[in-house]
């Protein structure tokens, strides 16, 4: 991938490592973000693939060719580098592809204060990258950065998560971990032992090929299994940089991201604790929550997928609770960003508080309606689809109104276009998402005519 033809996607840049997401690409762009930012210093981490460290170490290089130091602290969470950053008060480069398989790898970069970037700096960082390093005026001798390791900041990061408790603890919950033999495999059992949980950890041995193979919140079928056979009170699973979570009742069944934040916006609003009684979620999040909002009085403010987007909507709303139905849950009092274990201490403790099982709870806090979601694989980037496809999009709206919702989308980490339908039945659903992709793919094969 050419430094002059990379573009931000909705949780930075993702590709196959070493071919498109290359060392040089990599040193460019922490070059470009030195320069964007003036930094002194930029905060790396990266997960657990085998591609991680060949980048982490390609970024050190860009950021002290910039006459930045690079403060690595190793394997950590993408919510542990922002933390990091926004303790520094300096921008931070994320070497992981999340919940993408191990071959490939990403890049994401965030700002001082710990937040991912908007359009505007995107947009800055990308020009920078066109133009290639700077041509005079670079650092020399005692100027160029320093590249040194910081091993306290995972512990920091921990510390600052089980201080969301309040000094409560989890004492007699039995959780099923599984920290997709990702970024988060060493804190997140630490941290749920530390709370007092009775912690059993899958998914905790990472050999640089296998995050998020078969385990994580994106196969949460291993989490449920165990959590059955164990009689465990229920799972948590994270993803391969640990900034979103799905969770599993103790019947096995997964409560997703809409239901974790339907649950914790009742549970703050009771407290009295959330901000003018607003929650924000994506245009993914299910109709479903939608109207468990509205029955309990709950304002809803909707976004773009991409938890950057929710973040941008709870920094202007003053919001206090934001998230998608895939696990990004924000919670701004306590992070400044997606967090998987956050949001796992705090739903733990919702349940611990109410003494009920995590079951009973998301049955009461929303009923999903049946949803579809096809991922159509297309050969080039399709960013007006729904235009091209708007005569039938509009007649499958028409046919489903008030009991369902159509959402057709170019994802913005991979090459497909995403269809998605809820309606009052599955069988319907299916079918209405059926009509869709059979428009996408035909669309999709006459390509751009």
């Amino acid at each position: 991938m050419s430094p002059s033809f990379v573009r931000f996607g909705t949780d930075g840049v993702r590709g196959v490592a070493n071919t498109q997401i290359t060392p040089e690409f990599a040193l460019a762009l922490a070059r470009a973000t030195a320069r964007a930012f003036r930094a002194s210093e930029i905060v790396i981490g990266c997960d657990t693939r085998r591609s991680g460290g060949m980048l982490e170490a390609a970024s050190a290089a860009g950021a002290a060719a910039e006459g930045a130091d690079a403060v690595l602290i190793d394997v950590a969470p993408t919510p542990a580098v922002a933390a990091e950053c926004a303790r520094r008060d300096a921008p931070g480069i994320v070497v992981s592809a999340s919940h993408n398989p191990f071959a490939d790898n990403g890049l994401k970069v965030i700002g001082p204060g710990g937040h991912k970037l908007d359009d505007a700096l995107q947009a800055r960082i990308e020009a920078l990258l066109s133009d290639g390093p700077a041509p005079v005026d670079v650092p020399v001798g005692a100027s160029v950065g320093e590249v040194r390791r910081d091993p306290s900041a995972l512990e920091r990061y921990g510390d600052q998560v089980l201080a969301a408790l309040e000094g409560r603890g989890l004492s007699g919950l039995r959780i099923v971990l599984d920290t997709a033999n990702g970024a988060a495999h060493r804190v997140a059992p630490a941290v749920l032992d530390r709370a007092g949980a009775e912690v059993t950890t899958i998914g905790d041995e990472p050999d640089g090929t296998n995050i998020n193979d078969g385990c994580g919140s994106t196969a949460p079928e291993l989490l449920a299994r165990t959590v059955v056979d164990g009689g465990a009170d229920l799972g948590i699973a994270l993803d391969g940089d640990a900034d979103r979570l799905v969770a599993v009742d103790h019947r096995g069944r997964v409560v997703d991201g809409d239901h974790i934040i339907a649950l914790c916006a009742l549970d703050l609003r009771a407290r009295g604790r959330l901000a003018d009684e607003t929650v924000v979620v994506t245009v993914m999040s299910n109709l479903g929550f939608h109207r468990a909002m509205a029955a309990a009085g709950i304002d809803v403010i909707e976004t773009p997928v991409g938890d950057r987007h929710v973040l941008d909507a709870l920094q202007r709303s003053g919001a206090a609770l934001g998230g998608e139905q895939s696990g990004h849950i924000i919670f701004t009092e306590h992070a400044t960003t997606g967090d998987g274990l956050l949001a796992a201490l705090l739903l733990t403790d919702l349940v611990v508080r109410s003494g009920r099982p995590l079951a009973d709870l998301a049955d009461e806090a929303m009923t999903s309606l049946p949803q579809v979601l096809h991922n159509v694989a297309v050969s080039s980037p399709m960013p007006d689809v729904t235009d091209r496809i708007s005569d039938e999009l509009a007649a499958v709206v028409a046919d489903l109104g008030d009991d369902g919702r159509v959402l057709v989308r170019p994802s913005g980490t991979e090459p497909v276009v995403r269809v998605m339908v809820e309606a009052d039945a599955v069988e319907r659903a299916e079918g209405c998402a059926e009509r869709l992709v059979a428009a996408v793919e035909a669309v999709a094969s006459r390509g751009g005519a």
